[in-house]
């Protein structure tokens, strides 16, 4: 197996609906600018409460592979 190299980001996600769709739009708006997502972690889970409306928000860890040769 080959030697791979990664990248941790971690964004936001919000959702009005579910934390599981708020970690669907972290993982949907980020792969509009990374490639090669292997992974992902939910590290916080918080909301708001706007009156009678919830809101909320997952912390997600996502990790990428690098490109390119490995290291040597």
């Amino acid at each position: 197996m080959p030697d791979k190299t990664y990248k941790i980001v971690e964004v936001v996600g919000v959702s009005e609906e579910s934390i599981q769709q708020a970690v669907r739009n972290a993982l949907n708006k980020a792969s509009q600018t990374l490639r090669n997502i292997d992974w992902f972690e939910v590290q916080n889970i918080r909301g708001g409460v706007h009156g009678d409306k919830l809101e909320f928000q997952v912390e997600v860890r996502i990790g990428f592979r690098l490109e390119g040769a490995p290291v040597n």
